[in-house]
């Protein structure tokens, strides 16, 4: 029969830590069977021990043991000891010929014992918690990792996380700003891990050398920072534990849909639908404690959460930025621009004017193309239509290829040439603006880039079109003097005989 102590050790482990009866069973060393018989009893049922049951092949090795789990807290938890390698070693190195059931029930108490302990922390109004964490998604049918941004207030217990395709500087501050958008107001002191999105060096004196990415966001909220010592999460109280917590209640079973924002969206209802419980050892709900909370107003001028860099547009007309290129006009040349990098845009500007906004781009070495910054250069080259990949994977309603091929049928080159103009009509006009105006040209056999022009904007101001030439003064007007036809009467009459002729005046 085991002692009190075992069953408390079991029982602590499975209730306050939340371990698993299998892993309790193997720092133990005790049956699964056993393990589960403790955990409905909270002392034996039966007779106890009280005396120590003693493994005198193990007492001349304890020390060595001891020696070796000691070194182990320096180590890569990865590369630590186990019960079994400690068994190993000890029959190859130290001739050990007792059993490995009796290492293991050893290593075990050891381990439990030489667990470290920690002093619960009180925290203020105010005070937040910021951290990132990882979990599996299914977006758009696609299994991929989440990374997570969560901040908590831990006086209310309030908790906001957002997801992100990847951890990184504009996400950081992305989160922050969300986070003081659903909380209504900035925490006064926030507390960090050591992340080296904010902090660049520690120095030897403990001071953090930041970033100035980090430096800019306080900069602008105007919160205090602090940062966790290196090797003591506790310091974080529970924003580690509620990455957990997250992960566990929010992402389980592995959540699925169609986009990141739609899977932020099924987070922030869940981050709302907590606030209405109650936490255990209060009396108030999380919401009514929210309102208790001591917060820095939110500042009137917006947050531009984005990584900000220089570059170059290349010779094809593209500028990169985090490993994959995006267009920009070719009429710029090769000019050095200005990249702001969003979590879901990336935004060019060339001196103080915005020349291209693109979807952001997570994969690595691709080329996001806008068609429309290319159309210029093709106007003129326009042998390259065939072959030019910005147009690839274009999906034009079939209208589009239908008045190519009537102006390529009629004018060949320059057919094509008056089409790719059309098509640059889509910098001021919608594509289904556009695709309209295309259809009433073909109904109306005028398909011409001035007719379809002539149309679009018509259809703008709600009016009828008006097609006649005098109506278009880039078509030149050819002036024809009315004929006098009497002369041919007259002709006609004389070739019938002059008798006739005479007979009839």
């Amino acid at each position: 029969m085991y002692k009190v102590q075992t069953y408390a050790i079991a029982r602590h482990a499975y209730y306050n830590e939340g371990k698993s009866q299998r892993q309790i069973s193997r720092e133990l060393g005790l049956n699964r069977r056993t393990i589960s018989k403790m955990l409905k009893h909270s002392v034996p049922p039966g007779y106890e021990r009280t005396q120590q049951v003693k493994d005198p092949k193990l007492s001349d090795y304890k020390a060595w043991i001891d020696e070796i789990l000691e070194s182990d807290k320096r180590v890569h938890r990865k590369q630590k000891h186990t019960a079994k390698r400690i068994y190993d070693r000890l029959r190859e190195e130290r001739s050990f010929t007792g059993s490995y059931s009796t290492v293991r029930t050893y290593v075990a108490k050891k381990s439990l014992k030489s667990r470290e302990m920690f002093i619960p922390l009180s925290h203020e109004p105010g005070m937040a918690q910021a951290d990132f964490g990882e979990a599996q998604v299914k977006i758009n049918g696609q299994v991929c990792i989440a990374h997570f941004f969560v901040m908590q207030l831990p006086f209310s217990d309030a908790v906001f996380t957002k997801a992100y395709p990847s951890e990184n500087t504009e996400a950081f501050m992305d989160g922050h700003q969300a986070a003081f958008s659903f909380f209504g107001g900035v925490p006064k002191r926030i507390l960090y891990d050591n992340t080296v999105i904010a902090v660049k060096k520690i120095l030897k004196d403990g001071v953090r050398q930041q970033t100035s990415s980090f430096i800019g966001l306080r900069s602008h909220f105007l919160f205090e920072e602090a940062f966790a010592t290196v090797a003591r999460g506790n310091e974080k109280g529970g924003v580690e534990n509620l990455v957990g917590f997250v992960r566990r209640n929010f992402m389980v079973p592995i959540p699925e849909f169609e986009s990141f924002d739609a899977l932020n969206d099924y987070l922030d209802a869940c981050c709302k639908k907590r606030q209405s419980t109650v936490v255990r050892g209060t009396q108030h709900t999380i919401e009514q404690r929210l309102s208790q909370e001591s917060f820095l107003p939110l500042p009137l001028t917006p947050y531009e959460a984005c990584r900000v860099q220089s570059g170059k547009i290349t010779s094809q007309g593209l500028v990169r930025f985090q490993n994959n290129d995006y267009s920009v006009p070719t009429t710029l040349g090769q000019q050095k621009v200005w990249i702001k990098g969003f979590v879901d845009r990336v935004v060019i500007a060339f001196e103080d004017k915005i020349i291209a906004q693109h979807r952001r781009s997570y994969g690595q070495e691709e080329i996001v193309f806008n068609p429309l910054h290319y159309l210029k250069l093709l106007e003129r080259k326009t042998g390259a239509y065939e072959q030019a990949a910005p147009l690839k994977g274009w999906n034009l309603p079939a209208v589009f290829q239908k008045v190519h091929d009537i102006l390529y049928r009629k004018n060949g080159k320059e057919g094509r040439r008056q089409y790719i103009r059309i098509l640059q009509f889509l910098e001021n006009f919608s594509e289904a603006e556009l695709q309209h105006a295309m259809e009433q040209s073909i109904q109306l056999a005028a398909v011409t880039e001035h007719a379809i022009l002539h149309l679009l904007k018509r259809n703008k101001e709600k009016r009828p079109p008006n097609l006649s030439l005098v109506s278009h003064p880039t078509i030149p007007i050819v002036r024809v003097s009315s004929a006098d036809l009497s002369i041919y009467s007259y002709r006609l009459l004389k070739s019938c005989g002059s008798q006739y002729y005479g007979s009839r005046a």
